[in-house]
């Protein structure tokens, strides 16, 4: 019998976006197995090892997972390895280093490079540094951004580089019917009221407090700002949403299980984020029926089209997106044709898009 091995830092990561790979793979006959932190009581796969990453390549503990890892990979006889998210990725390949010699395949979907334009010199250093080296190691190099993509042709040396449009959207989600009075009467919301929501975890990178900012300049009772997420950032949200005078229409919900839910009972949605790989959760928040306003940077510059089906602004001005949030605020025509000029994007990224485009690269010599 033929087998695959998937691996990601947290088991949590194959169960959010790579079901329908490992699904592809059973449906053909083959074993799949997935090493990962097990964090969390998912079973995505039959066999699971536990292995304990650290998300920072520096830690004592990565020495461990490698050992661990590298005697899975070898006694594993694996057809072929396909690894997701940077550390695990680096150590995955450095582990499979004797077994490409006995024809296993590596395979490796980056995620958005944690060097890009504009970021800290250190990312170029250790990430940049690493990439390289292990691009060495790679059959495929799998890119989910355009520069990412363009980069890798350049400066990597991975056999093939491929890419594709993201990690699929899974639009079949969003065609269940939601009582959308009935969710923001539970969040304690009334029609009056305007929801601008953001899914995405409590860190510096995903800037929720750009918003904040912006909710305090556009300096209306009835506007709400709704974050689905959690993280280390929490208090320092909430201090500042005080400090505005804002708390009071500052939402912090913690992690939620509802975002099909939350996009139908909120009005625009805002991804506020320094830097992304892509940015599916503003894919979702369209398939949702949101208009959305995000950084101008990379991943939602290849999402939205400034005017035509959203707005993008600088990442770093609570001004700009004061100004685009209130837009949609007051133009309720303008949020339907977002929306609507949105769907077209949904489709070319949706699940079964991407499904196709990963089964084409599976099936390369």
């Amino acid at each position: 019998m033929k087998k695959v091995l998937f691996v990601a830092s947290v088991i949590g990561h194959l169960n959010a976006f790579h079901v329908p790979c490992i699904q592809h793979f059973k449906e053909k006959g083959y074993q799949v197995e997935a090493a990962a932190k097990l964090l969390d009581d998912i079973k995505v796969c039959e066999v699971q090892h536990n292995i304990d990453f650290e998300r920072q390549p520096f830690r004592i503990k990565n020495i461990a997972a490698y050992k661990k890892l590298k005697k899975i990979i070898e006694d594993g006889k694996y057809d072929m390895v396909h690894c997701h998210t940077p550390v695990a990725a680096i150590l995955t390949r450095l582990a499979a280093r004797r077994v490409r010699n006995k024809g296993t395949r590596v395979i490796y979907t980056a995620h958005g490079f944690h060097f890009f334009k504009g970021a800290p010199l250190k990312n170029w250093l250790v990430y940049f540094t690493a990439e390289w080296l292990c691009s060495f190691l790679t059959e495929t190099l799998i890119t989910i951004n355009k520069e990412d993509f363009e980069f890798a042709k350049k400066h990597l040396h991975a056999k093939k580089i491929r890419y594709i449009t993201g990690i699929g959207v899974d639009t079949s989600r969003f065609l269940v019917p939601t009582d959308r009075e009935a969710k923001r009467k539970e969040l304690g919301f009334d029609d009056g009221q305007i929801v601008v929501l953001s899914i995405g975890e409590l860190s510096v990178r995903k800037n929720h407090r750009v918003i904040i900012e912006a909710l305090a300049k556009i300096n209306d009772k009835n506007v709400h700002y709704v974050i689905a997420g959690r993280g280390s950032k929490k208090e320092e949200l909430e201090a500042l949403a005080k400090e505005l005078g804002v708390q009071d229409n500052v939402h912090l919900l913690g992690f939620r299980k509802d975002v099909v839910d939350l996009c139908r009972a909120a009005d625009v949605f805002c991804l506020p984020s320094l830097q992304e790989g892509l940015g599916m959760v503003t894919l979702e928040a369209m398939a949702g029926g949101l208009p959305c306003v995000a950084s101008n940077v990379r991943g939602p510059i290849e999402i939205i089209e400034h005017g035509k089906n959203g707005f993008l602004c600088d990442c770093r001005s609570s001004d700009d997106f004061a100004k685009h949030i209130k837009s949609l605020i007051d133009d309720e025509a303008l949020r339907k044709k977002f929306v609507e000029n949105s769907m077209p994007i949904v489709e070319m990224f949706s699940v079964k898009n991407s499904l196709e485009q990963m089964k084409k690269i599976y099936s390369e010599e």
